[in-house]
């Protein structure tokens, strides 16, 4: 899981590389069945990464991810302008 800014900067460019390499792939193999064998393992680790730097953007900096499931806030948990029926 990526833990901060140094973390997610390093998890994009890695991304990044991983688009290069497929793209250059691409260009090269011209066996469609070699294509897919040696890019799905490229693909998975781009989807991987791409959840973790998801995962990092739904929290603030300041917040961690398990005090973000737990708090309830000020309003003991009911949305602002929520009336309680």
């Amino acid at each position: 899981m990526i833990a901060n800014d140094a973390e997610l900067q390093t998890t994009l460019e890695r991304i990044g590389w991983f688009q290069q390499q497929l793209a250059h792939l691409r260009r090269t193999e011209a066996n469609p069945v070699n294509y897919r064998a040696a890019a799905s393992g490229f693909l998975a680790e781009i989807d991987r990464m791409q959840l973790e730097v998801r995962d990092f953007f739904c929290f603030l900096p300041n917040e961690s991810e398990g005090a973000a499931e737990q708090d309830t806030g000020a309003d003991g948990g009911r949305g602002v302008g929520v009336s309680g029926a």
